[in-house]
């Protein structure tokens, strides 16, 4: 293997290695969506149809996959916040292996290439 080649593989394996590392930092996960609403009641009188209005909320909602089913849940704030965060680390745990996939496709074409020239 040419020198060029060996270093070229071993700068994949370090890259590789720091993005494996880095999954172990990622806390909970989940999928999903959390929504903000504000709605508006049947009230005639309620300060929700005033002029401006004043809807009633916020009411936050999750939203997501379970068993194949489409699954709503109300959530306070504080879970809502909690969710969010959890939303955020499946995103990046997503994009670190993105990466990774990225870096094993360039050192399998880099091998390959090699062996054939072999």
């Amino acid at each position: 293997m040419a020198r060029s080649t060996a270093a070229q593989l071993d700068a994949y394996q370090r890259r590789y290695r720091d993005l494996a590392a880095r999954l172990a930092d990622i806390g909970y996960i989940a999928a999903g969506t959390i929504t903000h609403r504000r709605t508006r009641c049947g009230k005639p009188n309620c300060r929700c149809h005033a002029d401006p209005p004043q809807p009633h909320g916020p009411y936050y909602q999750w939203t997501g996959k379970i068993d194949g089913k489409t699954v709503t849940r109300r959530l306070t704030a504080t879970e809502a916040a909690r969710y969010q965060e959890w939303i955020d680390n499946d995103r990046q745990l997503r994009a670190l292996i993105r990466q990774m996939r990225d870096v094993a496709t360039q050192a399998t074409e880099l091998i390959m290439k090699e062996a054939a020239t072999n």
